[in-house]
């Protein structure tokens, strides 16, 4: 089977060093360069080749992760890069995959999930740490709306109550101890002040949590 020729770009030497030893004594992977920053990464496509999988820092000394990557993947389209970081807010995380990143991990991955992420790569995935993927998530989620506090009194609230229970108007003016023609005058100003025009739209709303 065919080595999956793996990149590093870490200017933290010991990270670097951790890492590339990892990778060496992995079987499916074989180390293309352990680089310390991405100037010198860039110095090696002089060489014609170029790795299956790059792992790279973000807050690199001298050019910066996110900056490198326009001008690796113009020279390797075919590559693909996990960002491998301490960032987890999510303008570095949005400002990684807009730049052409196909994975994104913390380092405080352990290595064995970080070789997962790498064959998930591989095989066309896009790993990211759990935290991160919640970041992704949570950003294209709609924003949760506040609940709008009711504008009914609370004699309206119990007519409500009356409704969605099933109760005719004579029935809910028995329950509340009040004339029937009462209740319609709370029916209109419920109306009124839901926008609504029946009793089924009362109650839907009602079985929304909407009143």
């Amino acid at each position: 089977m065919q080595k999956i020729t793996i990149g590093i770009v870490e200017d933290n030497n010991d990270i670097r060093s951790v890492v590339s030893t990892f990778i060496e004594n992995q079987p499916e992977f074989e180390l293309f360069v352990s680089a310390p920053s991405a100037e010198h990464f860039l110095e090696y496509f002089k060489t014609g080749n170029t790795p299956d999988i790059l792992i790279m820092d973000i807050g690199l000394r001298g050019m910066s992760g996110i900056s490198a990557m326009p001008l690796i993947l113009d020279k390797a389209p075919e590559t693909n890069i996990i960002m491998f970081t301490v960032y987890d807010n999510p303008e570095k995380i949005f400002a990684a995959l807009c730049a052409g990143a196909t994975g994104y991990l913390v380092k405080s991955t352990p290595l064995d999930q970080l070789k997962t992420a790498i064959l998930d790569l591989h095989k066309g995935g896009s790993p990211m740490s759990p935290e991160i993927a919640r970041r992704v998530i949570e950003h294209f989620q709609p924003q949760k709306k506040e609940k709008k506090q009711s504008q009914l009194s609370d004699r309206e609230k119990e007519i409500v109550v009356g409704l969605v229970d099933g109760l005719s108007y004579k029935l809910v003016a028995d329950r509340l101890d009040i004339s029937i023609d009462t209740v319609r005058q709370h029916i209109r100003n419920i109306y009124r002040k839901l926008h609504v025009n029946s009793k089924a739209e009362v109650i839907t709303m009602s079985l929304r949590g909407e009143i």
